[in-house]
């Protein structure tokens, strides 16, 4: 693609050299819309914490932990993720985790975080929900404190559990409403619609929350208009799959639906057999709303940037595009108008220096 194929662009993105993708990528301001907390669990982390909590882990050490993270489908992840979260246990360990990828975003010049809970995965466990949004609103308001990142959490049901388990976790979770924007719908897509859950998003649409859901990573198309038609989803995690029907690709484009795509993610787990192969690059060109993510990055090789530079050195896009998906990043987030110009300004500050050389 060229920057033809994009809407108008500054004339200045088309002077900036190829070489320089790289660090523009990692200067430039940027939201992650797509980011599972548990997922951002790096293995000394999980040791750490194991030791701290007395938990015991089927692996000797941390090199042995994370040669085990080889995927070949969403189960097959989801299987060590959740044992990962095992070691997760008090309000401390919430903040830490959350702390620790937080500090990493604002390094990679990430200025929002949309961030993923999945309470259940904890409750569970007896873990008590108030010990998780706790933890993990403390490590948001600290982030921005002394980073200058504003992050916002985003509670996720388990679709591989029932409805009912589902809306009594809402149940739990709502004397801390002020705590989360939203909710999501997470975990093994197969075999488990958006329809499923038909009735406590629309409760929680009733409520306020935002909504949105994973569909068309593994799933079909049929799951995204699922997804925007029952559900009411105002933003699509993942959603590769709409390649597939061009009626959604045009609803999609049309409507400026957001799809959270996870490149390194679809990679570890086959949704493409390479990076050159990913679609995001056609999605783009069609005219939608397309964000990069990382998903679970310490499981899937990489944070926000890697997926930026790998994706790019993979399929040839350049700084027109970095630009559409960063824009495109704020777009899709839920953050006050105001607040999106002024990251917006910052946006191309970055791009006009890097075109100055």
């Amino acid at each position: 693609m060229s920057s033809a194929d994009l809407p108008a662009l500054p004339a200045q993105l088309a002077h900036i050299a190829p070489a320089r993708l790289p660090a523009l990528l990692a200067a430039m301001p940027k939201a992650e819309l797509h980011i599972h907390i548990e997922g951002s669990l790096e293995p000394e982390l999980i040791f750490a914490l194991a030791q701290r909590n007395g938990v015991a882990l089927p692996y000797a050490s941390v090199a042995q932990l994370r040669s085990a993270y080889a995927f070949s489908n969403l189960q097959s992840f989801l299987d060590i993720y959740y044992a990962g979260a095992s070691v997760l246990l008090q309000e401390q360990d919430f903040y830490d985790m959350a702390r620790a990828y937080l500090a990493r975003a604002a390094s990679e010049n990430v200025v929002h975080a949309e961030i993923f809970f999945d309470p259940q995965t904890h409750t569970a466990r007896g873990v008590p929900m108030e010990a998780v949004i706790h933890g993990l609103h403390r490590a948001c308001v600290d982030a921005r404190a002394e980073w200058g990142i504003s992050a916002a959490l985003i509670l996720c049901f388990l679709r591989h559990l029932s409805e009912e388990d589902a809306f009594a976790t809402l149940q739990q979770a709502l004397p801390l409403r002020d705590k989360f924007i939203g909710v999501g719908l997470d975990s093994s897509e197969l075999g488990h619609p958006p329809e499923k859950f038909a009735r406590v998003f629309a409760r929680c649409r009733e409520l306020g929350l935002h909504l949105v859901a994973h569909a068309g990573e593994e799933g079909p198309p049929a799951y995204i208009w699922s997804a925007l038609d029952v559900l009411h989803a105002e933003r699509i995690d993942h959603g590769v799959q709409a390649q597939h029907d061009a009626a959604l690709l045009q609803r999609l484009a049309r409507e400026r639906i957001p799809l959270t795509v996870c490149p390194l993610s679809n990679l570890k787990l086959c949704v493409f057999a390479s990076l050159a192969q990913h679609n995001l690059p056609q999605l783009l060109a069609a005219g939608l709303c397309v964000t990069v993510n990382s998903d679970d990055p310490a499981y899937f090789g990489g944070y926000i940037n890697d997926n930026f530079t790998q994706l790019f050195a993979a399929t040839g896009l350049g700084a027109p595009h970095a630009y559409m998906l960063a824009r495109n990043s704020f777009e899709a987030s839920f953050v006050a108008a105001e607040t999106k110009r002024a990251w917006q300004e910052r946006l191309d500050g970055v791009f006009a220096r890097f075109a100055q050389g």
